[in-house]
């Protein structure tokens, strides 16, 4: 039998919290996973990124760095995080640098969904218990306690909070 770790990419400076469970084709590096979270297969998740406790991040999905995931956050099959506002892949006629761009913030509060197949552009907050359905293109804030999607995604309605 192999070694259950032979398939995970965890880079030495990875936080991992207590109990969280790792599926197996992941790539973690400079990264922050709270406790209890699960990642699945898969997944990425660059360095300057923080998911919190609790969370469920689905297989196949990109977490990039600047996106910060508070607690209690489900993350659906291939959502993709976006941290530049404008991406190229030159700058000067030579292969960009991290110095030729910047990267831009992405907040995911406490307690939101967000539906697979989704894509969060940069500079965006999913505010608390929010949800964002499945395949949306999030290109603004979405409010506390409201369902959004479609391309652009726009509100549907309110969440009554629990």
């Amino acid at each position: 039998m192999s070694d259950p770790n032979t398939y995970l990419s965890i880079a030495p400076d990875v936080k991992l919290g207590e109990n969280v469970k790792l599926s197996k084709f992941i790539n973690l590096y400079g990264c922050t996973i709270g406790d209890n979270t699960k990642i699945g297969a898969f997944v990425e998740i660059q360095k300057n990124a923080f998911v919190g406790r609790n969370c469920k991040i689905s297989s196949h999905t990109f977490i990039c760095e600047g996106v910060t995931i508070e607690d209690d956050v489900f993350v659906g099959h291939s959502v993709a995080f976006i941290n530049d506002l404008y991406p190229r892949a030159t700058a000067g006629g030579q292969l960009q640098t991290e110095a030729d761009w910047k990267v831009e913030p992405t907040l995911v509060k406490k307690g939101a969904s967000i539906g697979s197949g989704a894509t969060i552009l940069a500079k965006v907050t999913i505010g608390e218990n929010a949800i964002v359905g499945a395949g949306s293109v999030v290109t603004r804030d979405v409010p506390s306690n409201t369902i959004v999607a479609g391309n652009p995604a726009r509100r549907l309605r309110s969440i009554e909070p629990k």
